[in-house]
């Protein structure tokens, strides 16, 4: 059965604008890629192939990346074909195979008959790789050869290829901070954690992100932007994209330092509606003393000591309803005198 993920899912589009850029993708074969052709390769060694490769037999599929690459020193020219995925796919090998053949097709199509017929002409080589984020290990089969029945028996006279794999949960995190730079930034933040582990990473990763140049920053942010609301609720997205739209390389740990604001505010706020989901068990007096202990505890935890006063007008209301009215307001309220204005409110209705 053909994989069903969409060509356009939302990891493949962070990747793919990440790797649209030459400099991107060339550390990435130069990082991960210990391989002698990685050393003898610059920018203006590649050129990005805008014609997306569509199968027949994968008909909602399309190459992911393709470079063209002319290595130094000689006139071979070959295509470094990236595929994106978040999903072990057993199929893997062939689907390669088959992306290389479309190569291969459309080169030969676009070749002068009297030049491919030349004793000389050579198809350029192919190098296959995929990028895989799952938190699965990757258990496809890394050779052509070995999705193919009894290929032991043949094994001279088959078709045989090895793909490189990114396997981006499998690289040391250690390694992925000293390697310090954009893609290996970017990995080192893409292995599955949850939101807090998130933030470590990024104070760890801080003094490279503010080497990065301008546009490799932007890039960096784009990419953060899309796999840090991956992580969070709806409510909190916008905010995260407002925090990580705004900053500068030099200004990342005032970045960073606001996304982790961002994440207590969310905890804060998820302890207190756990608190007052609980009190439905109780009786009517026993709702209110809970409802006015999440809104105290809400109040110590988000602003402190300097809290202690609202906390007193908080006990002083009585209406479940205008407590149920204060404490939704309060998670929009970002400074001590917000939250006051929004009591006193309270106090009001209360005495209405």
């Amino acid at each position: 059965m053909p994989d069903k993920r969409e060509p356009h899912h939302s990891h493949d589009k962070g990747y793919k604008q990440l790797f649209s850029s030459k400099r991107a993708f060339l550390e990435l074969l130069k990082t991960f890629v210990h391989e002698e052709w990685t050393k003898d390769i610059d920018e203006d060694s590649l050129v990005r192939v805008e014609k997306s490769y569509i199968l027949q037999d994968f008909s909602e599929k399309e190459a992911d990346i393709v470079y063209r690459l002319k290595t130094k020193g000689n006139d071979v020219i070959f295509y470094v074909l990236l595929e994106l995925q978040s999903t072990v796919n057993y199929l893997m090998p062939f689907r390669l195979l088959l992306y290389m053949v479309e190569i291969w097709r459309d080169i030969y199509n676009n070749t002068p008959e009297g030049e491919r017929e030349r004793k000389g002409f050579r198809l350029p080589a192919v190098v296959p790789a995929v990028l895989y984020n799952g938190a699965n290990n990757w258990t496809a089969a890394l050779h052509f050869k070995e999705i193919l029945a009894g290929y032991r028996q043949f094994e001279e006279h088959v078709l045989d290829f090895r793909y490189i794999l990114f396997d981006i949960n499998r690289y040391d995190v250690e390694e992925l901070y000293q390697a310090a730079n954009l893609v290996a930034s970017i990995f080192a933040l893409d292995q599955k954690m949850d939101a807090g582990e998130l933030i470590r990473r990024l104070r760890k990763l801080a003094g490279g992100l503010k080497n990065l140049g301008r546009d490799e920053f932007r890039q960096f942010a784009t990419w953060l932007s899309h796999v840090f609301k991956a992580r969070l609720p709806e409510p909190v997205q916008e905010k995260v994209d407002r925090i990580i739209g705004e900053v500068n390389p030099w200004e990342v740990e005032k970045m960073i330092t606001n996304l982790e604001i961002t994440l207590e505010e969310m905890q804060q706020q998820a302890e207190m509606r756990g608190l007052i989901k609980g009190r439905a068990e109780g009786e009517a007096r026993g709702k209110v003393e809970a409802t006015q202990d999440a809104i105290c505890k809400y109040l110590k935890r988000r602003f402190g000591d300097a809290s202690a006063g609202l906390q007193q007008k908080v006990r002083e209301m009585t209406s479940l309803e205008v407590l149920d009215s204060v404490m939704e307001e309060l998670f929009a309220a970002n400074t001590l005198e917000e939250a006051g204005d929004i009591i006193r409110e309270g106090i009001n209705k209360s005495l209405q």
